[in-house]
């Protein structure tokens, strides 16, 4: 009898040691699952981290797409600025010249200045412009020598055309000085305060065109000098003070195009600030 209970377990412990061994063999495929679906895991993590960034990199491209675009628009507002300030530059042009073919001559003069205003309120679409600018005052350089007069405005005006911004501060602040009462003063006070917004000297040429308003509220320079105002201070950062001068020239000249120019500006302002 037991001969044959030891005769049973020597058979039985080959197949218990087999049990044993598949199942050590089970848990290490077990174990090796595990670690497999952990790295799928992880790679999965990766994964949603790279197209997390890739999302960032598409809005951080949409966001510079953007900034071009309003780059462009402003740019755009500008040229169109330069533009009507060349126009105007040719209308004085015509202007300096036929002053200085009417020489000594003052009904000669002032009917030059009559059509140069007249030109001017046609090409701007401005009935105030074609109003003569402020008549000259007792001035005794400018009374004794109109011509000298003349020829010093032409040199500053030429400068300005030139893109010679520095030059031409220094040339109309010395017209100023000498002739501050010149029929061309509103005018020269009008690019003096250009010549510095164009060098970003934005504190100066809001003053120049204020003076310019103060002194010769009359003059076909207004309109644009108070957009200059406007637009002097929006650079610098007085966004309200801008906005209401932007809202006074549209009320004060309609249908001018300084009068345009500030609406486009607040539009675009209104955009900007989500009202």
């Amino acid at each position: 009898m037991a001969g044959a209970v030891a005769s049973a377990m020597l058979f039985a412990f080959p197949a218990f040691a087999q049990d044993s061994r598949l199942s050590l063999a089970d848990r290490v495929a077990r174990l090796e699952q595990q670690a497999q679906n952990k790295d799928q895991s992880g790679t999965g993590m990766v994964n949603q981290m790279q197209q997390l960034q890739a999302q960032v990199q598409q809005l951080q491209g949409q966001v510079e797409e953007l900034q071009h675009q309003l780059q462009t628009l402003d740019d755009k507002n500008k040229a169109q600025y330069t533009d009507l300030d060349a126009r105007f530059g040719r209308l004085e042009g015509g202007a300096t010249g036929a002053a200085a073919a009417a020489g000594n001559n003052p009904q000669a003069q002032a009917q030059a200045g009559g059509q140069a205003a007249a030109a001017t309120a046609a090409a701007t679409g401005n009935p105030a412009a074609a109003q003569p600018a402020a008549k000259a005052g007792n001035n005794g350089a400018a009374a004794a020598d109109p011509a000298a007069a003349q020829a010093a405005y032409d040199v500053a005006f030429k400068a300005i055309r030139a893109g010679n911004y520095v030059e031409a501060s220094r040339e109309f602040r010395s017209f100023i000085q000498q002739y501050p009462n010149h029929a061309l003063a509103p005018n020269a006070w009008y690019w003096l305060g250009e010549s510095y917004y164009a060098t970003t000297n934005y504190p100066v040429a809001l003053e120049s065109f204020q003076q310019l308003l103060s002194q010769f509220p009359q003059s076909d320079k207004a309109a644009d000098a108070l957009l200059k105002v406007g637009y002097s201070q929006l650079e610098l950062k007085q966004t309200a003070a801008a906005k209401a001068t932007l809202a006074q020239v549209t009320a004060k000249y309609p249908g001018s195009k300084a009068a345009s120019l500030a609406q486009e500006r607040l539009q675009r302002l209104q955009l900007q600030s989500g009202n």
